[in-house]
């Protein structure tokens, strides 16, 4: 074995072994076993590069994003939580006090897609408390659906995220949401969620553009929103 070779084992070696003696190995994502994932730090306040060229304003489009919108509010009309959790309550009764969800509520509940109604709820920890979030969608005659998210902030129910769309499909990428829909033939719209430390927020956002007939991609188009691997370093 020539030297460089078994210089570089010997290296390795002895990181791993700091690394056991700092804590263990780490996990793929890149957290040691049992170790709590760290609280997403607070958006900051827009900063403008080139003061002269930007008219700033507390109404400036994007302002509002972690600043000026206040933490959401828990639901009136719901009783405490119980020690079960949120899967212990009526998730219809938690709907029908959503002013923004009620109305979806009148068609009832729905077993399989093709008419309209509440889907069934799905419970999944977006949070990383330990806990679950209960996650709820509503589909209506026109194709258009409906998807709202609800956690528990001392002991209440609040809602942490509302959005729509057309053919909504939701997929679970860890502790994130996948949104795509489709709200023009030819395009499909893929939104990624993540829980900020007080609300679902965009994480990344994506357009693809397909040929008529072809079945396959013609273009894609990232948004201007930065890429979730990417704000996640933020």
């Amino acid at each position: 074995m020539s030297r460089p070779r078994l210089s570089r084992r010997l290296t390795a070696a002895l990181l791993c072994a700091c690394a056991l003696a700092a804590g263990g190995c780490a996990a793929p994502g890149g957290l040691a076993a049992g170790e709590p994932a760290p609280p997403m730090s607070p958006q900051p306040r827009p900063d403008p590069l080139w003061p002269a060229w930007t008219e700033h304003t507390d109404k400036a489009p994007g302002v509002e994003v972690g600043t000026r919108v206040p933490p959401p509010q828990p639901l009136k009309d719901v009783p405490p939580v119980p020690a079960g959790g949120i899967g212990a309550m009526s998730f219809l009764q938690i709907l029908r006090a959503d002013p923004m969800m009620r109305p979806y509520t009148r068609q009832g509940p729905i077993s399989a897609p093709g008419r309209a109604g509440v889907r069934p709820p799905v419970y999944q920890d977006l949070t990383g408390s330990g806990g679950l979030e209960l996650i709820a969608a509503a589909d209506t005659e026109s194709g258009r659906s409906v998807l709202s998210v609800y956690t528990v902030v001392d002991g209440k129910v609040v809602s942490v995220l509302y959005t729509t769309g057309l053919r909504m499909e939701v997929e679970a990428m860890g502790a994130d949401l996948l949104v795509r829909t489709t709200p023009d033939e030819g395009v499909e719209q893929a939104v990624k969620f993540r829980w900020d430390g007080t609300r679902m927020t965009v994480a990344s956002e994506e357009k693809r553009y397909h040929k008529p007939g072809s079945g396959t991609d013609a273009d894609a188009e990232p948004s201007a929103r930065p890429d979730s691997d990417w704000a996640a370093r933020r």
